[in-house]
């Protein structure tokens, strides 16, 4: 438990993308992690993303796949770093998509409204 804290106070690198940045990344592999609400969800998506609330994302981060990329992502990109802090303390390769999936829109990338 320590350890973990320790991990969340040490510094970290800058690890946040642009959409652009995301968007590259999962063409080689990355999993796009969509942190937001159902509710959020049901409204627009990027698709290809993964859905797991930030809520949950502590007893179910052990479902990721390790050794791969995940970028989170949220509406604004608030929680989506904090998921990115989570994660990375946990050992995985996490990265935070920057200004979310407003800013992925702004960028004239795809989402899907189910």
């Amino acid at each position: 438990m320590l350890n973990w804290l320790r991990s969340l106070l040490r510094p970290t690198p800058d690890t946040s993308l642009s959409p652009e940045e995301a968007r590259a990344l999962i063409g080689q592999g990355a999993l796009l992690l969509d942190v937001r609400s159902a509710a959020e969800r049901r409204a627009a998506l990027i698709p290809g993303s993964r859905h797991i609330p930030l809520g949950d994302l502590g007893s179910r981060a052990a479902t990721l796949p390790p050794g791969r990329v995940i970028i989170c992502q949220c509406a604004s990109g608030q929680r989506s770093a904090a998921a990115t802090r989570l994660l990375r303390a946990q050992g995985l390769d996490a990265r935070n998509l920057r200004g979310g999936i407003g800013r992925w829109q702004a960028a004239g990338l795809p989402v899907e409204r189910p």
